[in-house]
């Protein structure tokens, strides 16, 4: 018995050099994948946020919700559809979006959050409409395909955003007051209009608006891989451009490197990819000299 709590002790030690160094830093979190619908998960990530805010570091989440969106489309009749493997947003679609992300599913966290914070940290929810938060116009999906290396497709992609501006002074605010907020990717436009905006892309925004010591996106992957399979546990900008341009990273891990390179050019300290199926894995990543996913750095 005495052995084991020698070995917590250890444990708890063994993370002080990353406290004090992460003190009054600023994390920004990209929730999504398996952390946000599996119970288990949920409750160690809700956990590991709140311990992070105690230990003096301030944190940001922004999250995700394709596949709740696209379930509620489904319950009202309507046909979830992709251009590009972008969900067309008409305007049908861009109400049930923003009800599913900035209702739903952005209280549902809020809710969690707030159930392991005890008296003194509390989670606040914010649409990326309130206060202006995210300042939004339609996204160019010339420039984007193009950037990519895709085909631009013809079809009108309807209300997908891309972002503007970032109002930094209502995020310090409340951070400065101790709370923890959780924004919807959802953004606004010049008249008022909301936006889809990638939740990937919404969190790097933040990072570098805030100038964030780390941005880490949790997925349902190990991290970036090489082309033999094998996990990257360190990755450079050279190196993630030549894998993108090689095709090794590809899908969905695009945007999310891309992301990375970007936050990282705008002031972000490190960038990191790991896997939210690992129970307790922010902890892992940010307390630990190994780390269990890829780090990308400058």
């Amino acid at each position: 018995m005495r052995d084991k709590l020698v070995e917590k002790a250890k444990t708890l030690q063994s993370a002080l050099p990353y406290i004090r160094e992460f003190y009054g830093k600023t994390f920004v979190i990209k929730y999504g994948g398996s952390a946000m619908t599996v119970e288990s998960l949920r409750e160690d990530f809700a956990r590991d946020v709140v311990l992070l805010r105690y230990v003096g570091i301030k944190v940001v989440v922004v999250h995700g919700g394709g596949p709740q969106i696209s379930q509620t489309l489904e319950r009202f009749g309507i046909k979830p559809h992709f251009v590009g493997g972008m969900r067309k947003t008409d305007e049908e679609t861009m109400h049930v979006v923003e009800m599913v992300l900035s209702g739903d599913i952005n209280k549902d966290i809020v809710a969690l959050i707030n159930t392991h914070s005890g008296q003194k940290v509390y989670a606040v929810g914010l649409s990326g409409r309130d206060g202006q938060l995210i300042r939004a116009r339609k996204l160019d999906k010339t420039a984007y395909f193009t950037e990519l290396g895709l085909d631009v497709p013809e079809e009108d992609i309807g209300y997908v955003g891309e972002v503007e501006g970032v109002n930094m002074e209502l995020l310090q605010v409340l951070m400065d007051r101790g709370y923890i907020p959780v924004i919807a990717p959802v953004g606004v436009g010049e008249e008022g209009e909301a936006y889809n905006i990638n939740a990937d892309v919404v969190a790097s925004e933040v990072a570098m608006a805030l100038g964030a010591e780390k941005l880490i996106f949790l997925t349902d992957t190990e991290g970036v891989k090489d082309g033999e399979g094998r996990l990257i546990s360190s990755l450079s900008k050279e190196r993630a451009l030549g894998l993108i341009s090689g095709g090794v990273i590809k899908g969905g891990m695009v945007p999310k490197v891309r992301s990375a390179l970007k936050a990282l050019q705008g002031g972000v300290g490190k960038v990191h990819i790991i896997d939210g199926r690992v129970p307790h894995s922010i902890l892992l990543e940010v307390f630990t000299e190994e780390g269990i996913g890829t780090e990308i750095v400058k």
